[in-house]
């Protein structure tokens, strides 16, 4: 009874998984992490498993692989203009938890409360990977992609890869991008039909502010560096999810 016990326990579990599949991916020759990265993506998948069980890790290895694949269309063309990705897409800590942070929290406070705020913070941990999956795909896409480039706050013509720019292949991609993920945790049990809606909604709504904040002050506020707006973004995508998941349940 006590070894089934041991066995069943999520923790052990996510921990021999992550030490497994990134002892792989360490010594795989395609490099997706720093080495510090690998560090920083044991401890984000053990938690993450260990809150939410394999569902919530799904998510994540989701976003991880599509958006760490998206990285890489384009890729020759993207390092000729100068706006590839920085270590040919291999994610740093910095990189990690800017993506990360915001469905980490959401996932630790799971711990701490009861319904109806358990369902309304999973919402807010998917709206977070559906946010950042869809800037990240709008991003790489409309770099590799993009005919037609303009600044989101003024719709004038800028090179593909400036802050705050928006292209039309872009943002379809960005949308179908968040629809995808959101689905794919609906069909995995865990959100509702009608949360794919909220979630999507607030990805685009998300990625909007972020390209506002990347057009007029991420320049100019030393602090406001890209990892920091990335961590913003999905904040905000979290928060808008839940505030409009709790206006429909209330009405």
């Amino acid at each position: 009874m006590f070894a089934s016990i041991e066995l069943s326990n999520p923790w052990l579990i996510a921990v021999g998984l992550n030490t497994v599949l990134l002892a792989i991916a360490f010594f795989a020759p395609k490099k997706l992490l720093t080495p510090a990265g690998y560090f920083h993506a044991w401890f984000l998948g053990v938690t993450i498993w260990g809150i939410l069980g394999w569902q919530g890790y799904a998510i994540v290895m989701f976003y991880f692989l599509v958006g760490s694949g998206l990285t890489f269309v384009g890729m020759a063309q993207k390092e000729a203009e100068g706006i590839a990705e920085a270590r040919s897409g291999a994610r740093g800590p910095g990189n990690l938890w800017s993506s990360a942070l915001t469905g980490t929290i959401c996932a630790i406070a799971l711990l701490f409360v009861d319904e109806p705020w358990r369902e309304l913070l999973i919402i807010g941990f998917v709206a977070s990977f559906t946010t950042k999956l869809s800037d990240t795909t709008a991003t790489e896409i409309g770099k590799a992609y993009g005919k037609s480039t303009f600044l989101i706050t003024s719709l004038k013509p800028v090179p593909r890869g400036t802050e705050g720019a928006i292209s039309l292949e872009g943002t379809l991609a960005g949308i179908v991008a968040s629809i995808a993920i959101a689905f794919f945790a609906w069909g995995i049990g865990l959100i509702d039909l009608v949360d794919v809606i909220w979630c999507a909604i607030a990805a685009f709504v998300a990625t909007g502010i972020e390209s506002l904040i990347g057009a007029t002050i991420e320049s100019k506020i030393a602090w406001l560096t890209h990892d920091v707006v990335n961590f913003i973004n999905t904040a905000i995508g979290a928060i808008v999810a839940i505030l409009i998941a709790l206006a429909w349940k209330s009405l």
